[in-house]
C-alpha cells in the first residue's frame, strides 16, 4: 500500500524520466513527532514523520523513514556488522495515526510556514526518495535515524533559509545521557546499550545533535525560522496536538538488575567463604562465569573492530570483560597453574582499579554492573589464594 501512494502520483515518459504532480495552493507540510512506547525498547525514543495534505490532489500521506524488513538479505549479519538498511515507507497518514493511538502513544503535528516553491521542493524529494531504487539508507543509532533524517530533508533541500536557533538547549548532556533518560523505566534495555556501546556517545552533544530524539526534532523546529522576504520568521505557523495519551501506570521490568547482580555477588561471597573454608577452589563455577564474561569481551571487542558501528569503539567495558578469560582456564593444567595463578592476580589487580574509578573512568560504566564486577574480582582472588602450583589439578575442583 505504501508504495502504491507514493507512486500513483507519478508518470513516467518512455525515457524513464519522472515528473510528480503540482502541488495545489491548499498543500501542506507538517513535522509530526509521535511519544515514547512503554512496551518495546525500539519504542521508547518515540517517533518523527513528514506529512504532507492536499485536498485539490487527494494527497494525505506520512513519510515514515523508520521502516525495515527483516526479509531483507543477511539481515541479522547486516545488523551485526553496523549495515542495516532503514527505507522511507509512504502511508495513509490516518492510518499512521491510528497506529500510535491504538498504543496510546501522544502526537504533535507542526505545520511548516513554507512558500509553494518550498513545499513542492520538499514533495518532489520525498517522491523521489521513496522510489524503489532510492527508499534505502544506511542506519545509524545516533546520526542517521528515523527523526534526523526528518530534520535532514528540510536541511537539504531548503539549504541555509532554515536556522535551528539551539539556545533552548541548556543542558550539556552527552548521547548517553540523552538515551539514558529514555530508559529509566527499561533498565535493561539502558544496560544492554551500556555494554555494548563505548566512549564515542559519552561526547558532550551539541542542540542539533540532541535531536537525534524525536522530542528534540519537534522543539528545534518549534526554535526554527524560514527566511521569508529577508526577514527571519518562525518556521512552524501551527502546532496541533493530534492525540493526547492517557496516563498510565508504568509497569517495572519484572526482575531488576539490581536484583539479579547483587543475589549474584551475594551466592559468589557464600561459595567463596566455602572455598576459603575448605582451601579449595570450586572450579566449575570459575570456568563458567570466566568463559561467559570472555565471550562477552570477544563480541564487544568485535563491535568495536570488525563492523562499522562507530559507537562500539573504545569501550571501557573491556576492562571487566576481558576476552582471555575464555580461554585461559582451558590451558589449566600442571605446569601452567603458576601462570594461571599470576593471571588472575593481574584479573583482581584491574577489577579493583575499575570500581576504585569507577566514577572517574571516561566512558559512563552502568551502576548495575558494580556488583557483577566486585564478584569478579572476588573470584579472581579466590583462584590466586587458593590454586597453589603445588595442588593437583584433580583437587582443586569440587
Amino acid at each position: 500500500m505504501k508504495k502504491a501512494l507514493t507512486l500513483v502520483f507519478l508518470f513516467c515518459t518512455s525515457s524513464g524520466w519522472c515528473q510528480s504532480i503540482i502541488l495545489s495552493p491548499q498543500a501542506e507540510i507538517s513535522v509530526i513527532t509521535c511519544g515514547p512506547g512503554a512496551d518495546e525498547l525500539y519504542s521508547a525514543f518515540g517517533h518523527s514523520a513528514i506529512r504532507i495534505q492536499d485536498p485539490a490532489n487527494n494527497i494525505n500521506y506520512a513519510y515514515n523513514y523508520g521502516v525495515f524488513d527483516f526479509d531483507q538479505p543477511n539481515f541479522y549479519l547486516n545488523y551485526t556488522k553496523g549495515l542495516l538498511l532503514f527505507k522511507l515507507g509512504v502511508y495513509a497518514y490516518p492510518d499512521f495515526v491510528k497506529s500510535y493511538v491504538y498504543y496510546n502513544r501522544w502526537v504533535t503535528e507542526q505545520v511548516l510556514d513554507l512558500s509553494p516553491q518550498q513545499k513542492q521542493k520538499i514533495f518532489d524529494f520525498l517522491e523521489w526518495n521513496a522510489l524503489p531504487e532510492n527508499e534505502t539508507y544506511r542506519y545509524d543509532y545516533f546520526y542517521n535515524n528515523c527523526a534526523n533524517k526528518v530534520r535532514d530533508v528540510f536541511v537539504e533541500q531548503l539549504g541555509d533559509s532554515i536556522q535551528f536557533d539551539g539556545s533552548y538547549v541548556t543542558t550539556h548532556y552527552s548521547l548517553r545521557d540523552l538515551t539514558d533518560i529514555y530508559l529509566v523505566d527499561q533498565p535493561w534495555g539502558d544496560l544492554g546499550i551500556d555494554i555494548c556501546l563505548g566512549l564515542p556517545i559519552d561526547k558532550k552533544a551539541t542542540p542539533y545533535e540532541y535531536m537525534y530524539l524525536p522530542d528534540y526534532v519537534l522543539s528545534g523546529f518549534d526554535h526554527a525560522t524560514i527566511s521569508r522576504n529577508g526577514q527571519a520568521v518562525p518556521i512552524v505557523k501551527q502546532k496541533i496536538s493530534v492525540f493526547v495519551n492517557k496516563p498510565r501506570e508504568v509497569t517495572p521490568a519484572p526482575v531488576h538488575p539490581w536484583t539479579i547482580f547483587g543475589g549474584f555477588l551475594f551466592l559468589t561471597i557464600l561459595l567463596s567463604l566455602y572455598d576459603a573454608w575448605r582451601k579449595r577452589v570450586s572450579l566449575w563455577f570459575d570456568v563458567i562465569l570466566f568463559v561467559i564474561v570472555g565471550a562477552v569481551g570477544v563480541l564487544l571487542l568485535l563491535l568495536w573492530t570488525a563492523t562499522d558501528h562507530a559507537a562500539a569503539a573504545n569501550n571501557f567495558n573491556l576492562v571487566w570483560a576481558l576476552p582471555t578469560n575464555l580461554f585461559i582456564l582451558g590451558v589449566l593444567s600442571s605446569r601452567t597453574r603458576e601462570m594461571v595463578r599470576k593471571y588472575f592476580l593481574g584479573v583482581a589487580i584491574l577489577e579493583l582499579i575499575l570500581l576504585v574509578t569507577w566514577s572517574f573512568v571516561p566512558q559512563h560504566m552502568n551502576i548495575f554492573l558494580i556488583p557483577f564486577v566486585a564478584a569478579l574480582l572476588i573470584r579472581a582472588i579466590v583462584i590466586y589464594r587458593w590454586l597453589p602450583p603445588t595442588t593437583p589439578v584433580s583437587q582443586t575442583g569440587a
